[in-house]
């Protein structure tokens, strides 16, 4: 795919007749750039980030995702009621994608904010678009992580993770979340988002299940939790999800996340 390196393009939601058959997984929307159109899946991530600007412009503004403030304003106040000073933290941003939560990590005075995700068109477009945000952005799959790789990650002694807007359609596996949890010293801290249908899943397979065994074992212990809308569909209505802070206070083994 030719990359884009110009803001003069159109963004096409599906036909009105279309929309209501859509599930938030199956969403699209047409790119129109010099009169031609292409159709992208809201999850061809890859695709989306190679466009400068593509991403605020479809979620940001025209369906009005708000969960990076979200997260991190929920995360700020959990830091600030228990006296932890932020720039004394480093933080892994998983998933991290074109780096809107990390900005906002590094607003809220995180000391050190470090960038994983799968895709290398997410780290190229974090460092096209937020340059400096990130202490350093590893394009890898935590799920196989080579020795070099996992060392490269423990030398940053994190006690902070954050994962915003990427759990729950299968771009990350809980085996994943479990190994990026698993880089987070004890005690620490964990800040995420995810629909309220698969959080509320607590005897089923997947993050809800996992998340609440999690809670049960005194693996993490909840501060806080919050409903609210993630982003409007591309019918118009609201996508609920929860935000969640929470302390951690040890390992996960890894045998539960591949249940």
């Amino acid at each position: 795919m030719d990359r884009i390196d110009h803001l003069d393009y159109q963004v096409h939601l599906p036909p009105e007749h279309a929309r209501a058959e859509l599930d938030q997984d199956e969403e699209w929307c047409q790119l129109e750039v010099d009169g031609e159109r292409r159709k992208i899946r809201f999850h061809d991530y890859a695709e989306i980030y190679a466009v400068p600007g593509l991403y605020e412009r479809l979620f940001a503004e025209r369906l009005q995702c708000d969960s990076p403030r979200v997260v991190t304003d929920l995360l700020g106040a959990q830091l600030r009621a228990s006296r932890v000073k932020p720039g004394e933290l480093s933080a892994l941003d998983f998933g991290a994608g074109n780096g809107m939560a990390g900005e906002l990590l590094s607003e809220l005075g995180i000391g050190e904010v470090v960038g994983v995700d799968l895709l290398p068109e997410a780290r190229d477009a974090a460092q096209r678009d937020r340059p400096g945000v990130y202490e350093d952005y590893y394009a890898l799959d935590l799920t196989e992580l080579q020795p070099g790789q996992r060392r490269d990650l423990v030398r940053h002694d994190f006690d902070l993770m954050t994962c915003v807007a990427a759990l729950g359609f299968g771009d990350i596996p809980p085996l994943a979340f479990a190994e990026a949890f698993n880089l987070v010293g004890s005690p620490g801290w964990v800040a995420f988002n995810i629909r309220d249908r698969f959080f509320e899943a607590e005897d089923q397979p997947g993050f809800g299940g996992l998340i609440a065994r999690m809670a049960r074992e005194g693996i993490v212990q909840e501060r806080t939790r919050e409903r609210y809308t993630h982003r409007i569909s591309v019918s118009g209505e609201p996508l609920e999800y929860f935000a969640v802070v929470a302390e951690k206070h040890g390992d996960v083994p890894l045998e539960w996340a591949r249940a």
